[in-house]
């Protein structure tokens, strides 16, 4: 019925009956807007709208449409990078003037250089790294980095990121993927931030993928806390274990990195500005100082989010160190405070558990979401252990 009232007012239509099909039609036909149903046959909208934002396919304006959509949903979508949403049943006139507002938007994204380890110029080790996954990369197609807490996975997979070219989370990907999304992806960085992490569906992808690395010109960048006779112990396949391990490189720390920590903090921040998702602000020397001083197990991710965090949250045009004291001494103190050794064991276990998921659930502003896949555990587990363990949680923490 949409197809038909929006041809009569002289918009070409392309129809896709469910999430596998537009997946393929957003690649070939190229929209200028899309309009995207919450419920569909296979996946439902929001999660097919999360795909394109985490691996920067929303170039084009969205609209979201349900019949039994919810404040909350339109919320979310909205945060995901959907321009309006529209409930069902859609008046005409409300369908074509959210359709004329979408075409005439200009876009919003524009092409950046994310942040890597080109960015820091003046630093030995980084400089060094650079070059040793350079060297890499132009003779080989899969790099397996082994990490551990601290790592700084991403900021060499963006280092060997073409300017302008695809970066696909593969552990975004919940459904099987296919060819027209390796299609999508050409010439760019297929990116695991843990090999541990991912999910046996996710790991088939990951098979699936490297059997077709040369044919859409694509590098497969991984980062693995387990070695292979750890990731094997797990039911992993062993050719895929294999061929994952046949290039690895030990990159170094964020706290082998300490002295380099404020200026990766100052290019954070400037990328951030740039894009427009925080304020202007800058770092007074006594923050980056206390920046340079934490310790930081979530590696880069983790101080990404700490500098965006201080952004959003300081109101003057410096950040101080009282800022940086204010926003991230809780976490820091909580994770620094050693436990009491007299308890019985499963006492002493239960409050390291308690420390660790109250530690990253503020990390995620408690996105339940980002801390599932963070810490490897199913959602509804992960409900049941917050619950166990009597940590709170609000409605955002199911976003």
């Amino acid at each position: 019925m949409l197809s038909e009232i929006l041809s009569d007012e002289g918009y070409d239509i392309v129809l896709a009956e469910n999430a596998a099909t537009a997946r393929a039609a957003r690649l070939s036909a190229k929209p200028d807007l899309v309009l995207l149903d919450i419920w569909m046959p296979d996946v439902d909208g929001v999660t097919l709208l999360k795909e394109w934002a985490a691996n920067d396919l929303l170039k084009v304006p969205v609209i979201m449409m349900s019949g039994h959509g919810t404040i909350d949903t339109a919320v979310e979508a909205v945060k995901l990078g959907a321009m309006d949403f529209l409930e069902k049943p859609i008046a005409l006139q409300k369908l074509l003037a959210a359709v004329r507002r979408g075409l005439q938007r200009q876009p919003s994204v524009r092409p950046r250089n994310a942040v890597s380890l080109a960015s820091f110029p003046r630093s030995a080790p980084l400089k060094d790294l650079r070059r040793r996954l350079e060297q890499i990369a132009d003779k080989a197609r899969s790099l397996t980095l082994r990490t551990g807490a601290g790592t700084i996975a991403e900021l060499c997979a963006r280092t060997l990121q073409r300017p302008g070219s695809p970066w696909f989370d593969m552990a975004s990907l919940s459904q099987p993927i296919d060819l027209p999304a390796l299609e999508s992806a050409r010439g760019g960085i297929l990116y695991v931030e843990d090999l541990a992490q991912l999910a046996r569906a996710q790991q088939k992808n990951l098979a699936f993928a490297l059997d077709r690395l040369d044919k859409y010109d694509l590098k497969i960048v991984c980062g693995s806390s387990r070695s292979q006779e750890e990731l094997l112990a797990d039911a992993w396949e062993a050719p895929m274990v294999k061929r994952l391990f046949e290039i690895t490189l030990a990159p170094p720390s964020l706290t082998d990195l300490k002295d380099d920590v404020p200026e990766m903090a100052t290019q954070v921040l400037v990328y951030l500005i740039e894009g427009g998702e925080v304020p202007p602000r800058r770092l007074s020397t006594a923050a980056l100082n206390a920046l340079r001083t934490k310790p930081w197990p979530g590696g880069f991710g983790e101080l990404r989010a700490a500098v965006r965090s201080l952004a959003l949250g300081t109101l003057e045009d410096e950040i101080g160190l009282d800022d940086v004291n204010r926003q991230l001494g809780r976490a820091s103190n909580a994770a620094a405070q050693a436990l009491p050794l007299d308890m019985p064991l499963r006492e002493a276990r239960e409050s390291f558990e308690r420390m660790y998921f109250e530690y990253h659930l503020q990390l995620e502003s408690g996105n339940i979401t980002r801390l599932a896949d963070k810490t490897g555990l199913e959602r509804t587990h992960l409900y049941r252990k917050l619950k166990q363990l009597g940590i709170p949680l609000g409605r955002r923490g199911d976003s």
